[in-house]
């Protein structure tokens, strides 16, 4: 009997607790259920559709609209409804309106992401120390149009700190930290900029900078030359008073040497491009770690076995592949110059017309700083899923404008992913509408862009302050001593410390000892 009433109670005790158990489940479940799906409504309310905030009829036909309605927006969606930055009247702090961006509100976030892009730019920081007593940029009205990201926010402060008044605008419409560009605004930097920008805004945020009543710029900082055009093209006289340009992108140079060679160019020019610091690090390595960090943040791709074809076997390019080969991709190359070729041939590429692999390739990847590198043809041949991007600066290499066809459908299915689908339900997918990659659909090394920075701001102190007749009316190369110097300000972050000429040696070899090392014809 004991065991039996024993064992009563332990029923009736796994009774209860079964109850309990399933009341809590039940608060559990019940009230996150209407809670979470409130939200949700609440969200997709948000998204963007054909008569939203940005007018989509510039680039998609009237069969892909619909699809971008249930879509991931440009931008974040909670500020979709808020409607365009050009249409909220904004002030800073200091009551101060003189910016565009898309919510000064996010000051504070942008300023704390600066900070951290600081510590990884140690050797910017210490040009800004080392010259900040001599205010070398005194008087220079600098505009610019470059990614407006952390790390560019600290070459702008840099500038500003070195005596530069600066007003600034984005060279890609994807490109842009929202919250970095408030915090600049809050500093009192003029920035137009916001990510999502239609083709409309992107141009009106250069012509804001530019276009002044009482400010007029005497020095241009660009990547991609679109600010360079439109201050020739718009403002003839106020180009003709620049006193300087400096350029970072192949796309930019090719224009500026096109724009001498015709006898245009009316101010000197610095090629930034094709110094070694930015070449070698900026594309080369850079390249190397971003190309993989935007594909896998957009599309969640495996690369173990996958045929992915890249155009163009420049700096950059070397970069994607040695990336893509790393992670056990087969890698195929198109090129041009047969120097190039042969560099991809000895390092185990196949070299291929692109009509040749089409059909095959899982990725194809362009980064020739070209046009039409990819065609209509090329997207219509394509297997299923096939994903289609670009590392090059312009968004030209890719042939986006061919799809915006009523026989093709756009489908949005994350930020900066879309499904262009066939009639025969084959599916393409675009990353980013064919502009960079890397800038666009994820981030950059930040170490990597102190380089860059670093030879930017050395660039501008240059053509600034050179003797009258140093610098002609022509696109130049940065003194190969600045790039040694550049180098050397970053040495310290990997504790390198380098060995020292003897007398004996550097007269041996006709050097200085404190350099330059290299004659401008050597290839690094």
């Amino acid at each position: 009997m004991p065991d039996a009433a024993g064992g009563d109670e332990m029923k009736q005790a796994k009774e209860i607790e079964d109850a309990e158990k399933f009341n809590f489940m039940a608060t559990v479940t019940k009230a996150p259920k209407k809670i979470q799906f409130a939200d949700d409504m609440q969200e997709f309310t948000k998204f963007p559709t054909k008569s939203g905030r940005r007018s989509l009829s510039r680039s998609i036909s009237q069969s892909s609209t619909d699809s971008y309605s249930s879509a991931a927006s440009y931008t974040d969606s909670s500020d979709d409804e808020e409607g365009t930055p050009r249409e909220k009247h904004q002030t800073n702090s200091k009551g101060s309106s003189n910016f565009c961006v898309k919510n000064i509100k996010q000051a504070e976030f942008g300023r704390r992401e600066i900070e951290i892009a600081e510590q990884d730019m140690s050797a910017l920081i210490s040009l800004r120390k080392r010259a900040q007593g001599e205010k070398p940029l005194a008087g220079a009205k600098i505009v610019g149009c470059t990614h407006i990201t952390a790390q560019t926010a600290v070459l702008i402060e840099t500038l500003c700190a070195l005596g530069a008044q600066c007003r600034w605008s984005a060279c890609n419409i994807y490109s842009t930290q929202n919250e970095v560009a408030a915090a600049l605004a809050e500093a009192g930097v003029a920035v137009f900029s916001w990510k999502g920008e239609s083709e409309d805004d992107f141009w009106w945020c250069i012509d804001r900078c530019v276009n002044m009543d009482g400010w007029q710029p005497n020095m241009i900082l660009d990547d991609g030359g679109d600010l360079t055009h439109w201050v020739y093209k718009k403002y003839p006289n106020v180009f003709k008073k620049i006193r300087g340009i400096v350029e970072e992108s192949v796309t930019g140079v090719h224009r500026l040497y096109q724009l001498s060679k015709a006898g245009k160019l009316c101010v000197p020019a610095m090629n930034v491009n094709d110094s070694v610091t930015k070449q070698k690090f900026d594309n080369l390595y850079c390249c190397r770690e971003s190309i993989l960090d935007g594909l896998k943040r957009t599309t969640d791709v495996m690369f173990g076995g996958k045929q992915v074809v890249v155009c163009g076997y420049g700096e950059v390019g070397k970069g994607c592949c040695a990336a893509l080969k790393a992670l056990g991709a087969i890698v195929y190359i198109t090129e041009i110059d047969p120097i190039c070729a042969l560099q991809a041939c000895m390092d185990g590429f196949r070299v291929v017309k692109l009509n040749e692999v089409i059909r095959q390739m899982d990725v194809v990847i362009t980064c020739t700083g070209n046009k039409n590198v990819v065609t209509r043809e090329h997207l219509d041949r394509m297997k299923n899923s096939c994903i289609v991007c670009n590392m090059g600066h312009s968004n030209t290499e890719i042939d986006v404008t061919s799809l915006r066809t009523p026989e093709l459908t756009w489908e949005r299915v994350r930020s900066q992913v879309d499904h262009i689908i066939w009639p025969d339900g084959k599916r393409v997918v675009l990353l980013a509408e064919g502009r960079l990659l890397n800038l666009s659909c994820s981030t950059v090394p930040t170490f990597v862009l102190s380089i860059t920075a670093t030879t930017q701001a050395l660039a501008l102190i240059e053509l600034y302050n050179a003797p009258e007749g140093r610098y002609k009316q022509d696109v130049y190369l940065l003194p190969k001593k600045m790039d040694e110097y550049v180098a050397s300000l970053h040495l310290p972050s990997f504790d390198a410390h380098l060995t020292e000429l003897t007398d004996d040696q550097a007269k041996y070899m006709g050097l200085n000892k404190n350099g330059p090392f290299k004659p401008n014809y050597y290839r690094y």
